[in-house]
């Protein structure tokens, strides 16, 4: 039997075969026959079936899927030892892995170890007597070993180095007369207990295979090539200052190659070029196998969104020299812990980049331009590479012109689509104007609501102590904030065209004025962000280019004038920007959601992570999402967005949510066991405290607190941030400083140590009624901090450390991190203060000192090791012992 459903969808459905005298009836059959087999299948009613838009989603979310994240993990097949005849001049990535391996073997090498200062160095005079023994007689190979003192301001502090090493290999043609020296840089120093795979040893076992390559090859070298292995990066950028403001090479270096990391394994992505040389931009193009470079990365590097500095500014600040700068950022989660280890280092990375660095060496080091590079200093570039095929770059003046030209012939022809809707519908174009500016404010209302919707989304899961649910599992972004997003794109305008029920203007007419007004959008965008000088404005422009193709492609085939056909030049052309953008989005989010575990606990990474998504969701979405209002359900299609939003946030709540796992994606804290000792004006002890001072590097400071030995007796440092001097805390660099006001202090036991820090006063000198000096000397571990804070009127007028926060005139307390490698003697300094009073019967300044022993671990206490085995698995925690004073002077 049938239902009545069924006889009702019997009476209702046109039967071409069957003969009706009803008018209606009539006219539906004839448009039935007339239907082609394509429209029977998509098309409902002039709307596409509501069932092809799970499809039409789909088939975005393959692409991104299956071409443009194997684009981004690409790597080349690696070239093993056992092939090396067949490639006499290549890179050979396994013995690159073979240097890495010998490198890390010899453990954590932290300035002032001896990993660092003896084995490493012993490491590297071994692999210059192999490079000697197998070079080609035309060429000369020399080494140095560089020992250096010296000081520059970085950031907020003095920052002081004393005997500290570097390594130093020249390969050059014999008898050259050449004054043009190429430098390729990398450290193989590390963080204290961190074994340094990928910072930086993966670049330095690069660096040392590139040298053998070169070494032994018949290809003609024009000009020397410095391989500079420095030994304290980590300080940080100490080894770097000595070399180009001390080294005897120093004064002939014209251009760098800098290697740095910030991950482990993966491609790795060249983030700064010049500055204002765009001739090093053209030599990169030419010369490397797999391409891979951002200028949205190099500006946003610049900006200080990205919480790393390399030795790039200190060869670029202090030594003028143009360059490029690359670095490894695939697998943050290991950067400077300890997991950061060899075994997870892909054969292919060594491939990849030993093939780009050895290519670029040949290329630049031949360059006629590395003579006298300031005639070729031109201005920025632009440059991007596409799927990491090819490499695009061009000037900063012709990105100008290009984001203007595209800017106005998007704005020209969006208006001409206008005028042939008005055309074609017997409309006024005045009218069809009017309802396009109606439809802009609707485009901008629908931005800003999903903006709104994404951005209320990371401030409640921050709220609910959810922060960060997608840290190990990334793909919870695609629910928790894509969904949203899209779903206002799409929800906005829906509501107006459902509120127009009764318009008669054609439904594919105003679906393509939204997408005239998204283009108008971003071309506006566009020009704002040009004329600011922005040169990442390059990715709008792309998105208006390619959409403006496909509208001059609708309006030249006249498919622009009917209801659907115009969504396949439309779809067609919006694939390649796509794709890119999946691509350039998908690398973006691979290097920052491992950052946000250690922006610290001040800031909430959701909203970081939802920055980029309404960035991301701008360009990828911004064309596609609008069309679901072609499709039959549109409504419901939308609110299912929804649904999947609350299915990851259920999925959030879930184990799966959870940020950390041990060895691979873990939760980090600093953890100093601590002695703290405070003077009064008399030198008695006013105050002396013993424990554990913790400092957290993300939001979930709450994480630990049911497993934390002692975790019941945490104090917040509050009210010592009010009463002493930088929160009474024995800081270890300007990072610390800065998020001071997040740490937590455990009272415990007394720590160990085998000396500590003093500072003892050599001689005080009355220069003038209003003038004193002081003359002092410390001494103490190889990791040092001195603070120097004026009391009252008084100010320091001058000192024999860098003049820089004098002239300045910095904030204090004035922060000096010293430390020192081969050379322990004591530092001698002087300090002299103006009292404008003449009154000197109160004490003049008060000084700080800490200490930090952070590569000994036979230094922990047995109550300190009980204290760091109560935290989770998956936290790395950096434990040493360290100790803080103040005195008055």
């Amino acid at each position: 039997m049938s239902s009545k459903g069924e006889v009702r969808r019997r009476v209702m459905t046109p039967n071409p075969n069957t003969h009706t005298t009803d008018p209606l009836l009539q006219q539906r059959s004839a448009d039935f026959r007339t239907r082609s087999c394509w429209q029977r299948i998509f098309v409902d009613h002039g709307k596409i079936k509501w069932y092809w838009a799970p499809v039409f989603l789909s088939f975005w979310v393959l692409l991104y899927f299956f071409i443009s994240i194997p684009a981004y993990h690409r790597l080349p097949k690696p070239i093993n030892i056992a092939d090396e005849a067949r490639y006499p001049d290549r890179f050979i990535a396994e013995r690159a892995e073979q240097n890495l391996i010998k490198l890390i073997a010899l453990g954590p090498r932290v300035v002032g170890s001896v990993a660092n200062e003896q084995n490493a160095i012993q490491y590297f005079q071994e692999k210059l007597k192999d490079i000697q023994a197998g070079a080609n007689p035309l060429l000369e190979i020399e080494g140095d070993v560089q020992l250096a003192s010296g000081s520059y301001c970085h950031w907020d502090m003095v920052n002081m180095y004393q005997g500290i090493q570097n390594f130093v290999i020249k390969i050059g043609p014999k008898d050259t007369n050449s004054t043009s020296y190429l430098l390729v840089n990398s450290h193989f120093d590390s963080v204290p207990h961190g074994k340094g795979a990928g910072d930086d040893g993966t670049m330095v076992a690069i660096m040392l295979e590139t040298a053998r390559v070169i070494s032994k090859s018949s290809q003609p070298l024009l000009n020397p090539v410095v391989f500079l292995f420095n030994g304290a990066e980590e300080n940080p950028l100490q080894a770097s200052h000595a070399f180009i403001t001390q080294h005897k090479w120093a004064k002939y270096i014209k251009a760098l190659i800098n290697l740095d990391s910030a991950g482990n394994g993966g491609r790795e992505i060249l983030f700064q070029s010049g500055p204002n040389h765009p001739w090093l931009m053209k030599h990169y193009r030419r010369a490397v196998m797999h391409p891979y470079a951002s200028t949205v990365a190099e500006e946003m590097f610049q900006r200080q969104f990205i919480p790393s500095d390399t030795d790039f500014r200190i060869f670029r600040d202090h030594g003028r020299v143009p360059g490029l700068d690359m670095a490894h950022q695939y697998n943050g989660y290991v950067y400077h812990t300890r997991f950061d280890v060899p075994d997870i280092v892909p054969r292919g990375t060594f491939q990849n980049t030993g093939d780009n660095v050895l290519a670029l060496v040949r290329e630049i080091a031949n360059a006629p331009e590395l003579e006298d590079p300031s005639l070729y200093s031109e201005g920025h570039t632009i440059f991007f590479d596409v799927l990491g095929h090819s490499l695009v770059f061009y000037s900063e003046t012709e990105g100008v012109i290009v984001n203007v030209l595209v800017s106005l012939v998007a704005i020209i022809t969006c208006t001409y689509s206008f005028k042939q809707m008005a055309h074609s519908t017997g409309t006024k174009f005045v009218k069809v104007v009017n309802r396009a500016i109606t439809l802009f404010g609707i485009q901008v209302l629908a931005v800003s609501a999903a903006a709104a919707l994404c951005f209320l989304m990371a401030v409640l899961l921050d709220l609910l102590h959810m922060p960060m649910t997608w840290f190990t599992n990334s793909w919870l972004i695609m629910g928790l904030y894509f969904c949203p997003l899209f779903f206002g794109f799409a929800i906005v305008p829906a509501i107006y065209f459902k509120s127009q029920g009764k318009d008669r203007f054609p439904l594919g007419y105003r679906v393509q004025i939204l997408l005239h007004c998204h283009c108008l959008f971003l071309a506006f965008v566009t020009l704002i962000a040009t004329i600011a000088g922005i040169r990442s404005a390059f990715m709008l422009m792309i998105a208006v280019l390619f959409y403006t193709l496909g509208l001059i492609v609708n309006l030249s085939t006249k498919l622009h004038n009917k209801s659907l056909p115009w969504l396949i030049p439309h779809i067609i052309c919006n694939i390649p920007p796509f794709l890119f953008y999946a691509y350039q989005a998908h690398g973006f989010f691979v290097t920052f959601i491992p950052m946000t575990g250690r922006f610290g606990a001040r800031v909430n990474p959701d909203l970081i992570i939802c920055g980029f998504t309404i960035g991301v969701g701008i360009l990828t979405g911004g064309f596609m999402i609008p069309v679901l209002n072609l499709f039959r359900k549109s409504k419901t299609i939308i609110c299912s967005l929804l649904v999947f939003t609350a299915l990851f946030l259920i999925l959030a709540v879930t184990p799966i949510g959870f940020p950390y796992r041990p060895a691979t994606n873990v939760q980090r804290f600093s953890v100093l066991h601590t002695r703290r000792v405070f003077h009064d004006e008399t030198n008695a002890v006013r105050r002396l405290e013993t424990g554990y001072f913790i400092l957290p590097q993300d939001r979930r400071i709450y994480s630990v607190k049911n497993q934390l030995l002692n975790m019941s007796l945490a104090q917040t440092l509050d009210k010592d941030c009010e009463e002493e001097m930088l929160c009474g805390l024995p800081l270890y660099n300007h990072r610390w400083h800065k998020a001071r006001a997040s740490s937590i202090w455990i009272p415990g036991p007394d720590p160990q140590f085998d000396r500590v820090p003093q500072v003892k006063l050599i001689s005080k000198d009355q220069l003038s009624k209003t003038s004193i000096r002081y003359k002092l000397e410390l001494s103490g571990p190889d990791h040092m901090g001195l603070y120097i804070n004026p009391l009252k009127d008084r100010k320091v007028s001058a000192w024999s450390f860098h003049y820089t926060p004098l002239r300045l005139g910095w904030d204090t307390p004035y922060f000096i991190y010293f430390s020192y490698g081969k050379d322990s003697s004591p530092l001698n300094f002087t300090l002299e203060f103006e009292n404008p009073s003449e009154d000197w019967s109160s004490p003049i300044f008060e000084i700080g000192i800490a200490g930090h022993w952070n590569h000994d671990e036979s230094t922990h206490t047995e109550d300190f090791k009980k204290f760091l085995s109560s935290f989770p698995k998956y936290v790395d925690a950096i434990a040493w012992p360290a100790y803080y004073e103040t005195r008055l002077f």
